[in-house]
């Protein structure tokens, strides 16, 4: 008991000690917004302190072995230790014999059979995969984990696997992949750089293998044949695999990597513009000429075959707004007049009725087009049977991400996605640069078929007149089918609030506390975790940080 107690307290020491070294790397970060956040800490602000502290306190060096220390020392959930369903480990023997041997001691202490795959290949002579076919009891049903020479397994990581298959009942279902979050490690056992994984995203998959190398796979024999003569044998398994059933993600760390996979941000999609429906673009206004004047000529300037545009003006009285609607060609646009209180869903849903378009775009007044083609390429996206709403890459006009996405939970409510992030550093694993569904997007600028806004019932009007009506309409098209879509090759510029501020008057902060505790009675957003985030990840950031 003594020695038990010593180890705890020593335990506790060390935590502290790293708190506080994580804290010092925070100030280091940024010293201002540090002090920021301590100065709204004291105050007693929590949530907004904890807002503005959770990416500074990520961004620390010391963050993960701080988070791995408090996850050691809460103790992984004891596992039923069974040897159903086996394991067995096709390991790519590359790099030299000891790394090869770390990874079989690794395997041999959780009782997975492996058999080692030499790299090489040679035409015309039977390859290292092949010659395991017969070594493989096939009629038990064996899940094979592919992985490379050096790569290690978290403690437990195997029953992790099969209580997954045996509580999602795996087995019996066509799910032939499960999943597990991973990080790197040195040949020292220093553990860095998680990747807490989202739920499967095959949109995602499409431009970031997220599974190779942290997985199982349930393969038959012939999926191993039919894969002989190849070099990257690995992949392909894993790539073949998920096209046949919906992949599992287990959210734990159950690999310690030498490497992995890049993602790569693909090209933007040929668009053949003649196959491209009728767009209706909404606009709502109130004065801000300036910002509509740059609004209208980027619409103007995109690309497209077949653009109409209607700008719902809300009550202006600024004579130069005035007198710019009324010199606007009517063959282009049409100008909606909506007086009454600001009711963002309201006079969108009201212009809609009245709408020509196939698709209809939400635009709002501040949104800046950089390039031409940005309409057309959202396009392609929305008329996908999959897909509902799409949203644009919004940048602010610093040049850093103003939007990149929406994840449900964040602040107990929706959080704009990789906040702050320039678009050219690395952020979160290229996230914010790869097209991939998520839970909701911007109405800023969105973009969604028609008929399926219809359906759903539009914007709502009475619970969300100003704030998150984006969020709830996307939520609504999710419940159909009908996924979120975030598609960052379509970038623009968006002078967030400019036009209509910050809500910092009494009656705007009623209003805003009002439509937050809508949501999170309607969605129980202060409750759940976003499939495409992660409970291991902040819910104070919109940056994606370790929760610490």
């Amino acid at each position: 008991m003594r020695s038990n107690f010593i180890q705890d307290y020593g335990g506790r020491i060390v935590t502290a000690w790293l708190a506080a070294y994580v804290h010092v790397d925070a100030f280091r970060l940024d010293p201002c917004a540090y002090l920021t956040a301590a100065k709204w800490w004291i105050k007693r602000k929590r949530v907004r302190a904890r807002g503005q502290f959770a990416p500074l306190l990520g961004q620390s060096p010391k963050a993960y072995r701080l988070w791995a220390l408090r996850q050691d020392r809460a103790g992984r959930t004891t596992l039923l230790q069974v040897d159903r369903p086996p394991i067995l480990a096709l390991v790519a023997a590359v790099g030299d014999d000891r790394e090869l041997a770390i990874t079989l001691r690794s395997l041999t202490a959780q009782g997975i059979s492996a058999h080692v795959i030499d790299s090489g290949y040679t035409p015309g002579v039977r390859s290292g995969l092949i010659n395991t076919l017969d070594e493989i009891d096939w009629a038990s049903g064996p899940w094979l984990m592919p992985v490379v020479a050096g790569d290690r397994l978290a403690s437990g990581a195997a029953g992790a696997y099969r209580a997954a298959i045996a509580d999602q009942g795996l087995a019996e279902a066509p799910t032939r992949i499960v999943y597990a979050d991973d990080d790197l490690s040195n040949r020292r056992n220093q553990r860095s750089a998680p990747h807490f994984k989202p739920d499967w995203n095959s949109e995602l998959f499409r431009h970031f293998d997220y599974l190779t190398g942290a997985c199982i796979v349930r393969a038959r024999r012939q999926d191993i044949q039919e894969l002989s003569g190849t070099q990257d044998w690995a992949q392909q398994l894993v790539i073949r695999a998920a096209g046949k059933g919906v992949p599992f993600h287990v959210r734990e760390v159950l690999h310690h990597r030498r490497a992995r996979i890049a993602p790569s941000v693909a090209a933007a999609p040929i668009v053949l513009r003649g196959d491209l429906p009728p767009v209706t673009v909404i606009i709502p206004i109130r004065n801000r000429v300036d910002l509509l004047r740059t609004c209208l000529d980027g619409v103007a300037a995109t690309k497209y075959p077949d653009i109409e545009v209607i700008v719902v003006d809300n009550d202006s009285d600024d004579p130069q707004t005035l007198s710019y609607l009324a010199a606007l060609d009517p063959a282009r646009h049409r100008v909606v007049r909506h007086p009454g209180p600001f009711n963002y869903s309201a006079m969108n849903n009201r212009a809609v009725a009245g709408a020509h378009g196939q698709l209809i775009c939400l635009l709002n007044n501040d949104v800046e087009v950089l390039e031409p083609d940005w309409l057309a390429m959202m396009a392609v996206q929305a008329m996908r049977k999959d897909v509902g709403a799409v949203g644009a890459r919004l940048l602010y006009p610093d040049g850093r991400i103003q939007h990149a996405g929406v994840v449900i939970g964040v602040g107990n409510a929706a959080g704009h996605a990789h906040r702050f992030v320039h678009p050219d550093e690395e952020g979160y694993f290229r996230r914010h640069a790869l097209a991939q569904f998520t839970t909701a997007v911007t109405g800023a600028c969105l973009l969604v078929q028609r008929e399926r806004f219809e359906a759903v019932g539009g914007l709502d009007e009475h619970n969300f007149a100003v704030a998150f009506n984006d969020v709830d309409l996307c939520l609504r098209l999710n419940q159909r089918g009908w996924q979120s879509l975030y598609e960052p090759r379509a970038t623009l510029i968006h002078h967030e609030s400019v036009s209509r501020g910050f809500d910092r008057d009494v009656a705007g902060a009623a209003r805003f506390a009002g439509e937050l505790a809508a949501l999170q009675r309607i969605w129980k957003t202060d409750e759940i975790i976003d499939p495409w985030h992660h409970p291991h990840l902040s819910r104070a950031a919109e940056r994606f940080t370790v929760m610490i």
